[in-house]
């Protein structure tokens, strides 16, 4: 039986760029969630899963030094950006099945070097997807688009975070890496095999070389530059690009690390885990669709605010029990992590879909992918730095004290706010880009 082009319907183009998004986040909620518990269970300090977790995520902060590859380097069999997508995804299924041979205690730098390949791959796809989405959605289905994307992408970390964990206690951890294997696999089979673009959108160029691809990472850079640095709202732009979205604590490693310190067991952290990012999925959707009909500089103000505040909470709740790693938690305290968690990432998607909404708005549609690829990479960044400055700080200070801290510096962005604003006509051509 054939399998239909979804590209071919509105529906059906939702429902590819959903699922291709999801398996991006596949590979993130795996090392985020499922890897970090299990390395703290092993006795490695935060210090070394934030820098383990910074290391394999790295890739995601360079997108933009592959667009110009894949804008330049394509396939007329398999088509300019599904030649991009199969490619990438046949690499991350090969690039997973190796760990399930492993052992990660033992084999930890072999583990890590693996998975900083394939997440090498999850963002050229990330780039190839996007691509596909500029060229192929229609105006009017953009904006929803892009909240379902996002909600795709907040699914495949709940999989591949929380469920791969879930999974380990029945099946080990090669049984969980499997199963993410299979879930690539199905989308490549079911979703991007049968697609076809359409002719003429995207043309292939009959004879790329390398000077050509040099030649165009050159030009891409240049014009990245005077998009971010032309002007004082592009420079504020910049700013807030690669400041922590807010606070990030309780967004990756440092949840994980805490969840095992407070004696949470692997099915209670991957129940949390599925609970909190399934809150994300659709908050996302809703942020995306609220992005549109809110003040939107006041409304991101407002959740950088809250987002806040969870952290903070848990920060007294720690402090008040006077509980530190090593010793039994009490119940008390067990809630208000599983609160301020699940609260965290109920806000988190509203807050995503609001930022990626504002710098929609401050793109120069002349350079509008260049600059908001940009954009997207430099806060990619802001991830990785967060993850190894936290697990220091844990190291040092404790986990109170980080809270409080990641709580201060994810305010910092609010002053950046009244220098941003938003052009009354965005460049919506580059929302399928978020």
């Amino acid at each position: 039986m054939q399998l239909p082009n979804l590209l071919a319907t509105r529906r059906g183009r939702i429902a590819a760029f959903f699922l291709m998004y999801l398996t991006e986040g596949l590979p993130i909620g795996f090392a985020t969630v499922t890897l970090a518990t299990q390395l703290r269970r092993q006795g490695l300090g935060a210090a070394e899963i934030g820098g383990f977790l910074a290391l394999v995520l790295l890739p995601w902060a360079f997108k933009w030094v592959y667009g110009p590859f894949v804008d330049l380097i394509a396939s007329r069999r398999f088509g300019p950006r599904r030649g991009w997508i199969l490619a990438a995804q046949s690499m991350m299924v090969l690039t997973l099945l190796p760990l399930a041979q492993l052992n990660l205690a033992t084999q930890l730098s072999v583990f890590t070097a693996l998975l900083f390949v394939h997440n090498l791959f999850g963002a050229v796809q990330d780039v190839a997807v996007d691509a596909l989405a500029v060229t192929t959605l229609h105006e009017d289905e953009r904006a929803f688009a892009s909240g379902m994307m996002f909600g795709g992408q907040s699914l495949g970390v709940l999989l591949g975070g929380g469920g791969a964990l879930l999974l380990v206690g029945q099946i080990g951890l090669a049984g969980a890496i499997l199963a993410i294997v299979v879930l690539i696999g199905a989308v490549m089979a079911g979703v991007v095999v049968p697609m076809r673009e359409d002719d003429g959108v995207a043309p292939v160029r009959r004879s790329p070389d390398l000077r050509a691809v040099a030649g165009e990472v050159r030009g891409f850079v240049r014009e990245a530059l005077q998009a971010l640095l032309g002007s004082r709202l592009a420079f504020a732009g910049l700013l807030l690009a690669v400041l922590p979205i807010s606070a990030m604590a309780l967004a990756r490693g440092l949840q994980s690390n805490l969840a095992v310190d407070l004696g949470l067991s692997n099915e209670q952290i991957g129940g949390l885990a599925t609970a909190s990012q399934a809150a994300t999925a659709v908050t996302c959707i809703v942020g995306g669709w609220l992005s549109d009909r809110l003040p939107l500089r006041r409304a991101l103000g407002v959740y950088m605010a809250l987002l806040s505040l969870p952290g903070l909470g848990l920060m007294l709740a720690l402090q008040r029990h006077a509980w530190a790693p090593g010793q039994a938690a009490p119940a008390d305290l067990v809630t208000a992590f599983m609160a301020a968690v699940l609260a965290y990432q109920l806000l988190f998607g509203f807050i995503y879909g609001a930022r990626v909404a504002v710098f929609i708005g401050i793109t120069q549609p002349a350079v509008a992918a260049t600059q908001f690829a940009a954009y997207m990479a430099l806060t990619n960044l802001s991830i990785t730095y967060s993850l190894v400055w936290q697990g220091h700080a844990v190291e040092r200070w404790g986990y109170a004290a980080t809270l409080g801290l990641d709580a201060l510096v994810g305010l910092v962005g609010l002053a950046v706010l009244p220098f941003v604003r938003p052009s009354p006509a965005p460049a919506r051509t580059s929302a399928a880009r978020a």
